[in-house]
């Protein structure tokens, strides 16, 4: 085999094979707090790679939550750093769902619970790493996947395993779900903090002492005003109270409230100073008690110019693969976040096209899985990208 593999076009990806994959996997429920699901699908992926030079690491979860599967493919036993790939096996629905809503095909679209996220893009990078170990091909680095169970979730037992397979990283490839009708892949995310704000008053007859009462529910519907307008759209900095609870009984002066509270910003300063601001909120009336937990879930994901090189990178490999890759920012947070912010570059969005995350109406559409199997494929195999994304460094 030649040490300088020539590209895999989109046209030479089995198309069939890379789906029939996606549908057992879809068939498995993963739903965050389901185990037993996750430790079924990553038996099947462990029953995938039992003859090939793959060496599997499955590392037990806690605290009630799956396992994690680290997949290492390095047949030249050269060590050094890695191309990391990363995708997350946990999805939001619960179990029951695909009886409800059943893997089907409709023209372009495959629909089924957590196949567009994200367990078509985490099939993308199980698919390179077995179509590279069942042909012999020598990727110019070792290539490391690590498959977490609890992204949903804001990943609390994966985390530390992610920062430290990112540590050796040259680069990362996260194939969570394209964006849009473009089918984007992403080059920076908003930072996610998440808080819970409790105020705690005094209950009284709402009758006969009302005026005795100290309400907590008209202290945290104060509180929510205040920090719903710390938005900025402009700053690109999103206050939003998602969830408010409160009170007991219809004719009681409410004793204790709380509120849920979601933050996104796009610099590490912004997320400085707001969760400051917001961890020190004080009550507007001074015989209430007011009560704030929570901090940063993941950092935000900079463009810095090591993740612009990495992506111009990727975008040529699709010209020549032949198709577009536009890059666009979100939002929504991924397991990137992690590594970005650690200065590792990263290229998340890498997965399908399609639409639904989290929806009813969550599919893929069949015509981008060859070219993103191809692309996912080549990063990972192909030396004249890793030269490119790393300024000649392989």
């Amino acid at each position: 085999m030649s040490p300088e593999p020539s590209l895999v076009m989109p046209a030479d990806i089995d198309a069939e094979a890379v789906l029939a994959r996606l549908r057992r996997w879809v068939q498995i429920e993963t739903p965050s707090d389901n185990p037993a699901g996750i430790c079924r699908l990553l038996d099947a992926v462990e029953e995938e790679f039992s003859s090939l030079p793959v060496t599997i690491e499955r590392v037990a979860g806690r605290d009630g939550h799956g396992e994690h599967m680290v997949l290492r493919y390095d047949p030249a036993d050269r060590g050094g750093t890695t191309a990391l790939v990363m995708g997350h096996v946990d999805t939001v629905w619960p179990l029951g769902t695909i009886g409800r809503r059943p893997l089907r095909v409709d023209g372009d679209r495959m629909y089924g619970p957590g196949i567009y996220d994200m367990k078509s893009g985490t099939s993308l990078g199980v698919h390179a790493i077995r179509y590279m170990a069942e042909t012999g091909v020598v990727p110019p680095r070792p290539v490391t996947m690590l498959l977490n169970s609890d992204e949903e979730i804001g990943s609390p037992t994966s985390r530390v395993l992610i920062e430290a397979l990112a540590r050796d990283a040259a680069f990362v490839l996260v194939p969570e779900p394209a964006v849009g009708l473009d089918i984007a892949a992403v080059t920076s995310r908003k930072g996610w903090a998440r808080f819970k704000l409790t105020a705690y008053g005094r209950p009284a007859h709402a009758g006969g002492n009302h005026a005795e009462g100290r309400s907590a529910i008209k202290e945290v519907a104060r509180q929510i005003l205040a920090l719903e307008d710390m938005t900025d759209y402009q700053s690109g900095i999103t206050v939003n109270v998602g969830v408010v609870h409160g009170g007991t009984l219809l004719n009681v002066v409410p004793a204790e409230a709380y509120i849920e509270i979601d933050l996104r910003v796009t610099s590490a300063e912004s997320a400085d100073r707001l969760i400051a601001e917001i961890l020190s909120r004080q009550p507007f009336d001074p015989d209430i008690r007011v009560t704030v937990e929570g901090g940063m879930n993941r950092p935000p994901f900079v463009r810095s110019a090591a993740v612009a090189a990495l992506y111009e990178a990727a975008r040529r490999l699709s010209e020549e693969l032949g198709f577009e890759l536009p890059e666009t920012m979100r939002g929504g947070v991924s397991d990137g976040n992690f590594t970005a912010a650690l200065g590792k570059p990263t290229l998340d969005g890498l997965g399908c096209g399609g639409h639904g995350a989290h929806a009813e109406d969550e599919h893929i559409l069949l015509s981008t899985v060859q070219n993103r199997a191809a692309l996912m494929l080549n990063m990972l195999a192909f030396p004249d990208f890793q030269r490119a994304a790393l300024g000649g460094a392989v």
